[in-house]
């Protein structure tokens, strides 16, 4: 079992001075001192350092305590806690203004920031009490945290199941104040366990490494997968079907991240209107509306349709590092983009022609992309 401060650094002992034991912490709904109504929602994703940071750059989200959540013992320390014999487990309670946000946008920011298919711990701390868990406070947090969690399920966005619990709230103990904030207090030393826990880098291979300068909700891609109008859903062949229906260049690009021939492509110069989309899932892409010619040889954009069909991950295969563009669902390998494309991004999605298919916009509703029309409209 590894306990965060004996794994990376010892508690000095000026950090106790002053230090308060916790407290039982009332958690039902009221009026706060901003003279609004608020609510209270209690969730464990791990080390309450990091879901408290993450939590409270929430817009809407007023406060967030670090504390203790689902056992029995009264009043359970930090030390009591960590040794994964009380059933308690490391949360925080998020107080929220639900004027501004709702009770399923916390729990997206806290999806987005935790392993939910971890139930031996979460990343570098082990053990039962760093499991996640939603713990809902009424019938409608309940109902909420059921229908969103399923839908993440169905979504497929973490590749494994979730193992996250969802459990009717009892009682939450705050946590010992040196806890309290501690990524504010303690900024070096909080960014260096969080650097070497894994958390970030788990979080940038699953939603991207630019999820947090052009973060993506897990609603988004909810509903950009149903796809409005026809309720279409798109997933990943097995490997062997994949091999069946594609050609070898493009089994190549998209499952084996090649780059096909410049000028020597389907459609690095169709100027042909509609709307481009994977090969592998037929998630749609990019648009006719943003293509523009580079004069590269690959077929460029200045922008997705949806960011939420898009994931940017660094590829370091060439000397220097790249910003490489897959699939969202069926994480096909499409191209690269670049900081040179023109106004209004200044950005060039250089794809590959053999990961997409055209279809023009005449054949969009008889192929299930008529929502796609506005695009074409003046």
């Amino acid at each position: 079992m590894k306990m965060k401060l004996s794994l990376i650094f010892p508690i000095v002992a000026t950090l106790l001075v002053g230090a308060s034991f916790p407290g039982r912490v009332d958690s039902k709904a009221n009026t706060s001192a901003h003279g609004g109504k608020t609510e209270i929602a209690t969730l464990a994703g791990g080390c309450f350092w990091c879901t408290e940071s993450d939590l409270e750059k929430l817009p809407g989200v007023i406060d967030v305590v670090s504390g203790y959540s689902g056992g029995v013992l009264e009043n359970p320390t930090y030390e009591q806690v960590s040794s994964g014999k009380t059933q308690y487990l490391e949360a925080i309670q998020v107080t929220f203004a639900p004027e501004q946000v709702t009770y399923e946008q916390v729990l997206d920011q806290f999806f987005r920031h935790i392993d939910p298919t971890d139930d031996k711990g979460s990343f570098v701390d082990r053990g039962s009490q760093y499991r996640s868990a939603v713990f809902y406070h009424n019938q409608m947090q309940q109902q909420v945290a059921s229908k969103f969690m399923m839908e993440i399920e169905d979504l497929g966005v973490f590749k494994k199941p979730l193992k996250t619990e969802l459990r009717p709230f009892k009682t939450f103990w705050k946590a010992e104040d040196y806890h309290q904030d501690y990524y504010k207090r303690n900024p070096i030393r909080y960014n260096y366990y969080r650097y070497v826990s894994g958390r970030d880098s788990y979080l940038d291979e699953i939603f991207g490494d630019n999820r947090k300068e052009n973060p993506v909700t897990l609603r988004q891609m909810i509903d950009a997968k149903k796809v409005l109008t026809h309720g279409k859903t798109y997933t990943k062949p097995s490997d062997e079907e994949l091999k069946s229906k594609l050609t070898e260049l493009q089994y190549y690009v998209t499952q084996e991240d090649g780059t096909e021939p410049a000028f020597n492509n389907a459609y690095w110069d169709n100027k042909a209107e509609g709307i481009y989309v994977d090969i592998v899932s037929g998630e749609p892409l990019f648009s006719s509306t943003d293509k523009y010619r580079s004069g590269t040889g690959w077929p460029s954009f200045a922008k997705p349709i949806n960011d939420a069909f898009v994931v940017k991950e660094t590829d370091y295969r060439l000397i220097y590092p790249r910003t490489e563009v897959r699939s969202r669902f069926a994480d096909s390998h499409l191209g690269h983009v670049f900081k040179d494309g023109p106004a209004p991004t200044g950005l060039r999605y250089c794809m590959n022609s053999a990961a997409m298919k055209f279809i023009a916009k005449k054949d969009l509703k008889a192929e299930g992309y008529e929502e796609y029309l506005y695009l074409f409209e003046d």
